[in-house]
């Protein structure tokens, strides 16, 4: 087993820790996110249009999103609370198919709403937990405001992209 397979949450006697980061260097350290909300077409065309009882579906899950990171150490536990210098929430809207595409998919004959997170601070040690959490939370913002017309709406797909920064250097998914 090499260092970094190693869980670092737990001490010799298997007992839960918060990982001791005071001799690390404080680095530059980014973190990327995405995830999707998929929808019926008529939700996201409501989404698009502006025109939800609620109000700016996006507008307020991007201000859910960089709050939740802002709170990270606040819901997972074991979690450092990090100065962020920057949260940075994107949305594209992807429309459905019109032709169904392979068949394959259901999803593929629905909308949806991509979210990445971009997080970064200057510190001992990684934000991709709070990227991981702004997407989350943004998504669950949209479906807090839409629910009324989609109860079938469906968040899938949240993961890590990248992240930069620190002594384990650099990680983008699939390479």
């Amino acid at each position: 087993m090499t260092s970094s397979s190693v869980l670092t949450h737990f001490d010799a006697q298997g007992q839960a820790h918060m990982v001791d980061v005071a001799a690390k260097a404080a680095t530059h350290r980014v973190a990327v996110a995405q995830g999707r909300i998929v929808m019926m077409p008529a939700t996201l065309a409501i989404i698009l249009q502006g025109s939800a009882k609620k109000g700016d579906v996006l507008g307020i899950a991007r201000v859910a999103g960089i709050m939740a990171a802002k709170k990270t150490s606040d819901l997972i536990p074991l979690c450092h609370p990090l100065a962020l210098t920057r949260v940075a929430i994107d949305f594209v809207a992807v429309p459905a198919t019109t032709t169904g595409a392979t068949g394959i998919n259901d999803d593929e004959k629905k909308g949806a709403v991509c979210c990445t997170a971009t997080v970064e601070t200057v510190g001992p040690t990684g934000v991709e937990m709070e990227a991981l959490t702004a997407v989350s939370v943004a998504l669950l913002t949209i479906y807090d405001m839409c629910k009324a017309v989609d109860r079938g709406m469906t968040m899938t797909d949240v993961r890590l992209l990248e992240k930069h920064g620190g002594k384990s250097g650099s990680f983008v998914a699939g390479t």
